[in-house]
């Protein structure tokens, strides 16, 4: 066995002849570890050394073979010690000159400058009151005040409050594994390509993967030239937004409706048409008696979010035949379409359109991951150009290398093979539901199963606030979402959104009981008027 050898540093001088004087070191052992390599500890002396001033800026320093001679260590640790230092900015090197200690050090271009110990980290003072008022632009406020979530306040969310979570797949059944396995395969064969600026429509493998599916699966009849890709389903909105419509152009949204898509076109400065949504979906005829002439209609035909019903045959023919007779654009919003669980699906509203007036919005958040930041929009032809002009105009592209790894994930069949996996687990886990909410809070939370989706509704009992039970139950350990925060105007009845695919059997039956206790409480509170239902007791 070979022993690391220790190496002294005892008043090791270096000359510095610009100023003719001399510094030295101070006196230290280098007494490397078994893992870490003797030069590591070399470059970590001298960097302290020149930080802490022992070693001016300027300082010409010994040849690497000088000071390997005198140390008594070999030349190439002295020359991996200097490399690591040059490579950060501590030494510069002179043509003919040697090695000097850099003027400017690498901290000193990190720090804009020094800091008061008062307001050391801590918060920027407030600017002083003068001059004329500073405000945000229309747009801006719009953007400030139409909040796509609901306010800390009003939800009392934590880390720990999992059900009922909207919106969320089971993040644990996903096949991490084999997407470690195609992430670490790209970045073995292609990096560089992916690191570069890229085409704003996006990577064209997974153009054309995502057309192939969409054909197959929705009835979706497009090009890949028609596939842009987005970093999730709400910057498609936005981008539909900002193209289609002016400042006081009237838009469609259904009514209760989707956050997203209210706080997307309000930024845009659109009109708000709240649309009522029946058993059959968007109520076509109501939108036409309300704004004829509206420019664009936001909807979710295939799962509407929050009611759940897909919206019937009938209306979609109504809904296209108004966007093409009047030259008003649809958007399709078909975030979790993938998951439904009886009977075939209908075509998606772009399958059956002939005039080229629905925009196809489609997102990998619910069936993958949240995290992946991954959505797509179909564009009808006339408008390919201008989406791929408005997405080079916000973020150039979407994220190429997850784009890549998506690409090899849908190709090699792993993305079927998780959807199937996935329908089945979520069926289950949606009766389970119905079965513990039946059983434990039967007359005063009423679900019934869906066809399809990631969340049941889950209607309360006459007199019951949902606002109110949304925050009780969120002190008592449970997330959920107020129906009434998605509608415009008044719904007929209360209700809860209750999501159940990231939970477990477990945690679904602990979300109810907890539910329970939540509106166990607000029944007696004042704010429940009497005769509000069943006693919980």
């Amino acid at each position: 066995m070979v022993k690391r050898q220790f190496v002294s540093l005892e008043r090791y001088h270096f000359a510095n002849r610009q100023e003719g004087s001399v510094t030295t070191l101070p006196g230290r052992s280098l007494n490397p570890s078994d893992t870490v390599p003797l030069y590591r500890h070399l470059y970590e002396h001298l960097r302290a050394s020149i930080l802490g001033g022992q070693v001016s800026a300027g300082t010409r320093l010994p040849s690497t073979r000088a000071l390997a001679a005198q140390m008594g260590v070999s030349r190439n640790t002295v020359l991996a010690a200097f490399e690591q230092l040059h490579a950060e900015g501590y030494l510069e090197g002179r043509l003919g000159s040697g090695t000097y200690v850099a003027r400017t050090l690498p901290e000193e271009l990190l720090a804009a400058g020094p800091q008061t110990p008062a307001t050391s980290g801590a918060l920027p003072a407030a600017p002083r009151a003068s001059g004329p008022a500073r405000r945000l632009s229309e747009r801006g406020e719009r953007i400030a005040t139409g909040a796509r979530t609901p306010l800390p306040a009003l939800s009392g969310r934590s880390a720990d409050q999992r059900a009922f979570t909207i919106g969320l797949p089971d993040l644990d059944a996903f096949p991490w594994d084999v997407w470690a396995r195609l992430l670490a395969r790209r970045m073995r064969e292609s990096p560089r390509h992916l690191m570069r600026y890229s085409h704003p429509a996006g990577y064209l493998p997974l153009r054309h993967a995502i057309a192939a599916h969409l054909a197959t699966a929705r009835g979706v009849r497009c090009t890949a030239e028609q596939v842009i890709i987005v970093t999730g389903s709400q910057q498609a909105l936005d981008l539909c937004a900002r193209l289609l419509l002016d400042p006081g152009d009237p838009a469609w949204i259904e009514d209760p409706g989707y956050l997203g898509a209210r706080a997307a076109l309000a930024a845009a400065g659109a009109q708000l048409v709240p649309v009522p949504v029946d058993d059959e979906g968007l109520d076509v005829a109501s939108g036409k008696g309300s704004s004829p002439d509206a420019r664009l209609a936001v909807v979710t035909p295939s799962h509407q979010f929050p009611l759940g019903v897909t919206m019937s045959l009938s209306r979609r023919l109504a809904l296209i035949d108004w966007a093409h007779g009047t030259g008003s654009w649809v958007v399709e919003d078909d975030y979790d379409a993938e998951f439904r669980y009886v009977g075939k699906p209908l075509t998606a509203l772009q399958g059956i359109d002939e005039w080229g007036c629905v925009i196809y919005v489609g997102t990998f958040s619910k069936v993958l991951f949240p995290g992946l930041r991954l959505g797509y929009l179909v564009a009808p032809p006339q408008l390919v150009d201008p989406f791929i002009a408005a997405h080079l105009a916000t973020d150039m592209h979407a994220h190429m290398l997850e784009q890549a790894v998506l690409s090899d994930f849908i190709q090699d069949g792993q993305f079927e093979r998780h959807l199937r996996r996935m329908r089945v687990l979520y069926a289950e886990r949606q009766a389970i539901l119905v079965a513990a909410v039946r059983r434990d809070l039967e007359g005063i939370v009423d679900v019934n199963p869906s066809d399809n989706g990631l969340h049941l509704i889950g209607w309360l009992g006459p007199g019951l606030d949902d606002g109110m039970v949304t925050r009780e139950a969120a002190d008592n350990g449970v997330d959920v979402w107020p129906l009434s925060l998605h509608s415009l105007h008044p719904y007929p009845r209360a209700a809860l959104l209750l999501g159940y695919a990231s939970l477990t059997p477990l945690e679904i039956h602990v979300g109810v009981q907890r539910l329970a206790r939540a509106l166990t409480s607000v029944r007696g509170s004042a704010g429940c008027r009497a005769g509000c239902g069943q006693s919980l007791e």
